[in-house]
């Protein structure tokens, strides 16, 4: 379901009724007529659907959190708020950038929309940037021949799907002004060759039982997962293209069933 769709022809359609009310409808009226029904709805929630749709098309909008590929930064059930400014000023709808005031930095958690599928937004982790060389070999990555640095912290444990429980590595991981907790399955490879897509740009990468390593070409970018062993990511369906970016996510402003992560900022 396009969302931003439906609430620009929610505000075609009641900002045309408040419209036609201001230059017609209302110089027809007497001052004791009573308002026909047909016109005091549309015009009514007029202004309450141009907040909305100003407020969740250029400065801030929510998202909930549908899985855990981005575990141990964010939980499932997590409701999240995205700066929709901090990478550029987009038309809604068509998502075509008007103005340029930055661009992703690697570290950045990032919202965009799923090449694969635009209709659905993914989140993930900005790894490499346009011309970066990113590698990820035997669990260790590395930017531009330079390997990323890590420090061990306490086991994690968690359960997927509420049925499975997982046991995991967790490192500290120290992508340039981003320091942040990642999660690894020692037991896992680091890509499961099998799950790589045809995608564009494929001739940029390389891939092996070690792992792999992609050249991000000139408008895109290399999105990864905080829990490196259950994330679909740039490692099977591709690159990122500029025009999908949606925004940077920067809050946890609620989660039903853990309270204490409100407020909870996402680094």
């Amino acid at each position: 379901m396009n969302f931003a769709l439906i609430m620009f022809l929610l505000l075609v359609f009641t900002g045309g009724f408040w419209l036609l009310d201001l230059l017609v409808f209302r110089r027809r009226r007497r001052p004791d007529d009573r308002v026909p029904w047909w016109i005091e709805y549309p015009v009514s929630f007029f202004p309450v659907i141009l907040i909305v749709f100003v407020l969740r098309s250029f400065i801030v909008e929510p998202f909930k959190i549908p899985s855990g590929s981005m575990i141990p930064t964010l939980l499932v059930g997590d409701y999240i708020l995205v700066n929709k400014y901090t990478y550029g000023i987009r038309l809604p709808v068509i998502n075509k950038k008007i103005i340029d005031i930055g661009n992703p930095h690697r570290g950045d958690v990032m919202v965009f929309r799923f090449p694969e599928n635009p209709s659905v937004d993914y989140i993930k982790r900005v790894i490499g940037t346009p011309g970066d060389v990113v590698e990820y070999r035997n669990k260790r990555l590395t930017i531009n021949g330079h390997l990323v640095d890590v420090e061990s912290e306490p086991d994690y444990s968690y359960l997927e799907h509420g049925l499975n429980f997982i046991s995991t590595k967790r490192y500290l991981e120290k992508l340039d002004d981003h320091p942040h907790s990642i999660i690894v399955n020692l037991d896992a490879p680091p890509v499961q060759l099998a799950g790589v897509h045809a995608f564009p740009y494929r001739e940029n990468c390389e891939y092996n039982e070690e792992g792999f390593r992609c050249k991000v070409p000139a408008g895109h970018y290399f999105m990864m997962g905080d829990n490196r062993d259950s994330s679909s990511d740039s490692r099977y369906w591709g690159f990122v293209p500029d025009e999908n970016i949606v925004g940077r996510a920067f809050l946890v402003w609620m989660n039903f069933g853990q309270l204490g992560r409100i407020g909870t900022p996402i680094d």
